[in-house]
């Protein structure tokens, strides 16, 4: 099946009961077993519910995988993949990521003697200095939050196997429309469904896809033990949305070259970060392992005034500020005091997240009017 089929068909089955086409929400926490002793495939609504089987299998077919596993949110999910490694391990990260896995790697799980290096990815050969024998993990995200650097997955892959190292990436900025890390030699690919996959700001959910049988059983395994699982109607609502990711990241696409085209024009603006710019960092290797360039946008203003990024995120009518990324809506948002305050101020600049930046999660409305507003927005300052 090509893409868009497997979106709406993958994993997917008519109601044996009904023959309804929607996968009914199964609003329950226990099955009626027929006898002691015989064990069902579905038991009890922690371990198995199915609803969640059918996401699953939606989802694994969309990255290629053969085993998708989902969580109560997208932080639950990285949890899960930490929680396969012991005292003492090692993972290498990124060191532009995601505020809330910034935090839960030094605020967490540092206490319980896992250690953590953020490093620059920008050249896979340069991970290879940072590697010890307590190195377990690479940890990866491509495009960044928020600065959407672009790492090479495949050469990274090539990078871990020949240290026997799990390979996890976090593909929530692209979905599996855009990018499909497995195909590349990720051995783990993580989503925050909260995002593109459920694309309604409805929801939040994590998963996590892999294609080994082994390391599927050991996530599956904590997913049970620890529990943070997704309900059924999240389920369904993810389901739901699903059916038109690759309709949404087409235009959320074409509406984000349009904007950050307009944004590297304006006078007021000091830098843009779109992955999509043939003078963006590592924009070959974009354009060799995604299959288009995405909503997300972040920019800086001139003169680094947070007191003017205030003035223009206030300022905006149809981008909404607020939290979280991927709906059909237009999102901004102020990394530094929001989704990245966790990462100490210094560290934060030495990816360039300074004061003014501001991120942009660049919806499928018409692209004059969010020109429009951009404008209206700026012009205040």
């Amino acid at each position: 099946m090509k893409f868009g089929t497997k979106a709406i068909h993958a994993g997917i089955e008519p109601d044996p009961v009904t023959g309804a086409i929607m996968t009914p929400i199964y609003q329950t926490s226990t099955y009626v077993q027929k006898s002691l002793g015989e064990h069902p495939v579905y038991a009890y609504a922690r371990s198995q519910n199915p609803t969640r089987t059918a996401l699953q299998d939606n989802l694994a077919a969309l990255e290629n995988g053969k085993h998708g596993i989902c969580f109560s949110s997208g932080v639950a999910a990285i949890d899960a993949v930490v929680k396969l490694l012991n005292p003492g391990d090692e993972i290498i990260s990124t060191n532009d990521l995601y505020g809330g896995t910034y935090r839960l790697f030094t605020q967490v799980y540092e206490r319980y003697g896992i250690k953590f290096k953020f490093v620059p990815m920008s050249e896979a050969e340069n991970i290879a200095a940072h590697i010890t024998e307590k190195t377990k993990m690479i940890w990866v995200e491509t495009p960044t939050n928020p600065m959407m650097n672009i790492i090479d997955i495949a050469a990274v892959a090539k990078l871990t196997a020949g240290y026997q190292l799990i390979l996890a990436v976090d593909n929530t900025f692209a979905s599996p429309y855009l990018q499909n890390p497995l195909d590349l030699g990720a051995d783990i690919v993580m989503h925050s469904a909260t995002k593109y996959l459920g694309g309604h700001s409805d929801v939040v959910m994590g998963a996590l896809v892999v294609n080994d049988d082994e390391l599927a059983q050991k996530l599956g395994f904590i997913q049970n033990a620890c529990g943070a699982v997704p309900g059924p109607q999240d389920c369904f609502l993810v389901l739901r949305g699903i059916k038109t990711l690759h309709l949404r990241m087409e235009r959320h696409s074409q509406n984000g070259k349009t904007i950050a085209a307009y944004l590297k024009n304006h006078p007021k603006v000091a830098k843009v970060y779109w992955p999509g710019f043939e003078d963006h960092p590592n924009h070959a290797i974009a354009r060799k392992q995604m299959r288009d360039f995405g909503g997300m946008i972040s920019f800086s203003l001139v003169g680094n005034r947070q007191a003017d990024a205030k003035k223009v995120m206030e300022s905006f009518q149809i981008f909404a500020l607020a939290e979280s990324l991927g709906g059909v809506e237009s999102l901004c948002g102020h990394p530094a005091t929001m989704t990245h305050a966790s990462i100490p101020k210094e560290d934060r600049e030495k990816v360039g997240l300074v004061d003014s930046l501001i991120r942009l999660s660049v919806g499928v409305e018409d692209a004059e009017d969010l020109k429009n507003d951009l404008a209206q927005a700026l012009g205040k300052v």
